[in-house]
């Protein structure tokens, strides 16, 4: 559930314009920012407009931790995910300085979030921003749900296999099916406390892993007879979006993650309700939580802190969720850096006066559990090893151990070290 090229090719255009033109300023006076978030070229742009003392100069890049550990280079400030590996946060020097100069206050944050930044008694790394996976559906639909906020695999899973319909022996509308979408499966491990987790590079809790996808493969067969009944419904209906198939009600829900939902286009959101994904009141964030850090060895600690102040406020992050509405670009990318603000106050109290389906919606902040740390090329790992992975275990029953994720990451291993 990744961000789309609709979403960042127009951010991307406008960052290479505006990184184009260059600082007048002093190096001690312009710090460095890099990130793989193209809001932060706005941000950045915005800073500069507001105050003559110092400059901001972003850069993009689509992996900043491994540009950090590869290149040499020493930016002041590094903005994304994959920041918090063994690997990478030797890079970054403690901000607990900045609390005492009350830059900003540790209340203010979602307290699991800003733990994942603590290293060893010391905060390294700030949270920026945060995703949840939802459950999707028509909102004539919601009175069915038992939960305003929530929902679980079995409620789904009932729900789906009533709004059943077939025709000739075949299904002309089906519920839900979790073979639909690999990253709901991951979403299932994750609420199974199948722990990912950096180690060389990944470890998880296999026993956990199974249970999850035997309950994927259980409920394929159970709600919907058989794979190859689900396999012939999506052949048949899928050319037009889930989301599309939910509002003409052929098919119950689909699952997004929240940056997904907010923005799509508006027609579609009035008429769509959602509920967080969760189990036993844990909802899972997404593993690309944007987290921002200073550098050890920046040339513009100054700088970088001046902007660090003006950033984690609850004005500055109201008027950049203002600007980024009157300018459309909240149409491509949500909230602030393409999610919920990892400040509590400006979630809970400002998101819902531009995101109206939030009132009444808004997750939990104990439910909130973000992912553990995960290694630099997590990316390339869940892509090419673990989604393939989850997609065939929730097909098929697992045996004779045929599709050990072990077996699958060593030979990845093997070619990619």
């Amino acid at each position: 559930m990744i961000c789309t090229q609709r979403s960042i090719l127009p951010l991307l255009l406008a960052w290479a314009a505006l990184s184009a033109v260059s600082c007048s300023f002093g190096s001690d006076k312009t710090a460095i920012l890099w990130s793989d978030r193209p809001e932060f070229a706005f941000y950045g742009e915005y800073f500069n407009a507001e105050q003559n003392q110092y400059k901001i100069e972003t850069h993009y890049y689509d992996f900043p931790a491994q540009k950090l550990k590869e290149s040499g280079a020493s930016p002041d400030i590094v903005v994304g995910s994959w920041l918090k590996g063994v690997s990478v946060r030797v890079f970054f020097r403690p901000l607990d300085s900045l609390y005492k100069k009350n830059a900003f206050f540790q209340n203010d944050f979602y307290p699991r979030l800003l733990s994942l930044g603590n290293i060893e008694g010391k905060q390294y790394l700030l949270p920026v921003a945060f995703n949840a996976p939802m459950a999707i559906f028509a909102r004539d639909k919601g009175e069915q749900l038992s939960n305003p906020f929530t929902i679980g695999f079995n409620e789904m899973k009932k729900l789906g296999k009533d709004f059943n319909a077939e025709i000739g022996g075949v299904y002309a509308k089906m519920g839900f099916s979790p073979s639909w979408d690999d990253n709901f499966l991951f979403s299932m491990a994750a609420l199974y406390h199948t722990s990912f987790r950096e180690a060389d590079p990944i470890a998880w809790d296999s026993p956990a892993l199974d249970r999850a996808m035997s309950f994927a493969y259980d409920w394929v067969c159970e709600a919907n007879t058989n794979i190859q009944a689900v396999d012939d419904f999506t052949f048949k209906y899928f050319y037009n979006p889930p989301a599309t198939l939910a509002l003409s009600g052929r098919i119950l829900f689909t699952c997004m993650d929240s940056d997904n939902f907010f923005t799509l286009v508006e027609d579609q959101q009035n008429k769509l309700d959602f509920r967080w994904l969760a189990e036993q009141d844990v909802i899972p964030l997404t593993e690309r939580t944007v987290y921002l850090g200073l550098a050890k060895k920046g040339k513009a600690p100054k700088a970088a802190e001046a902007f660090l102040r003006w950033f984690f406020s609850a004005n500055t992050q109201r008027n950049l969720l203002e600007i980024s509405r009157q300018n459309r670009m909240s149409e491509t990318s949500f909230g602030i850096s393409g999610g919920f603000s990892a400040m509590r106050p400006v979630t809970e109290q400002v998101f819902p006066q531009f995101y109206q389906g939030l009132l009444g919606h808004m997750p939990p902040a104990e439910f909130l559990s973000p992912a553990h740390v995960l290694p630099v090329n997590w990316m390339s790992l869940k892509e090419r090893v673990i989604l393939p992975y989850l997609h065939d275990r929730a097909r098929q029953p697992d045996n004779e151990g045929i599709h050990q994720l072990e077996r699958r990451l060593a030979d990845w291993l093997r070619i990619n070290r």
